[in-house]
């Protein structure tokens, strides 16, 4: 089976702030906010949505078919996808843009501040879902606003099932806008905060949103993640870690494991499980796309926090 990832590309300039942000944010100043922080360690990583998840499902042997637009800078990107062997044949380059590019900011609390500039992500639509033959499921996840609207409805009338993962692309919606997504979409997921985001502008509580779609998922973090399905809510607990590297790119890293789990036709207690395995894997590394491990270490790894095989 294919996986059709419409998404993001982007290059994640990440610096890490060696203090706490609440700290430096006084509470009763939040309207007039005047900041610096000092970010002695910066790198600059592969990304985007799309890019991470396509990593990330390779990693498990799957076969991701990234579907984005990029800009004239792309090049070294370029080359990293085909070092990876991951398919390049629905990525569009629009050579008067940059590539995205986000600029994200850590604090020893893992929180992050994100500045996105969308560059070529903004020409998403230009992409069809007809462009790619053979794909048996998909995955919505941030984008341009117009491209994410026109995939969705492109999954929907060919009858492909998909998952919506609105993630940081959820400011740019209102209540109809995600409950017409959430009665397109086959599964949807979410971390806690957009979660509640989604309740609040849909009117449709956890339950109540499940009930539109074969699985909700919500992610919480360290405390594991939520399904609801078939009327049921099972609750998968965190793959353990030895230590916390950084966060960014463990929700795609988890969003990979569901649709290898779907790809593979496995039950969801396992299907969260597998999830959950690849953001423990992800979080160990700096950046979206450091880490490395062979299917068979990913096998071990899942062994070994679940006592079962994968």
């Amino acid at each position: 089976m294919s996986a059709l990832i419409c998404g993001s590309y982007a290059f994640d300039t990440i610096m890490v702030f060696s203090d706490r942000f609440k700290n430096h944010i006084l509470p009763d100043k939040v309207h007039m906010i005047n900041v610096s922080f000092l970010v002695p360690d910066m790198r600059r990583e592969f990304g985007g949505c799309a890019g991470n998840i396509a990593y990330n499902l390779k990693l498990l042997g799957g076969d991701p078919l990234p579907m984005a637009t990029v800009g004239a800078d792309f090049e070294p990107y370029a080359q990293w996808m085909d070092e990876c062997d991951i398919s390049r044949r629905h990525i569009r380059m629009i050579p008067e843009h940059f590539t995205g590019q986000a600029f994200i900011t850590t604090d020893q609390d893992d929180n992050q501040i994100t500045a996105f500039h969308p560059g070529a992500m903004n020409d998403a639509h230009l992409n069809k879902v007809s462009d790619a033959e053979g794909v048996t499921l998909g995955i919505v996840s941030p984008d341009g606003r117009d491209g994410m609207i026109q995939h969705a409805e492109q999954f929907a009338e060919a009858g492909i099932p998909f998952i919506f993962d609105p993630g940081q692309g959820m400011p740019m919606f209102d209540g109809v806008d995600l409950r017409r997504f959430v009665k397109q979409a086959t599964y949807v997921t979410l971390n806690d905060y957009e979660a509640q985001l989604m309740s609040e502008r849909t009117g449709w509580n956890p339950e109540e949103l499940a009930a539109q779609v074969e699985a909700l998922i919500i992610t919480k973090g360290g405390e594991g993640s939520v399904i609801y399905t078939g009327g049921k809510t099972l609750r998968i607990p965190a793959a353990p870690i030895a230590r916390i590297k950084d966060p960014t790119g463990c929700g795609d890293a988890y969003r990979a494991g569901l649709l290898w789990g779907l790809m593979n036709g496995l039950d969801w207690e396992t299907t969260g499980r597998v999830a959950a395995v690849m953001g423990a894997i992800k979080i160990e590394h700096t950046g979206p796309q450091n880490h490395r491990p062979s299917l068979e270490d990913i096998k071990a790894r899942f062994k070994d926090a679940f006592g079962r095989e994968m």
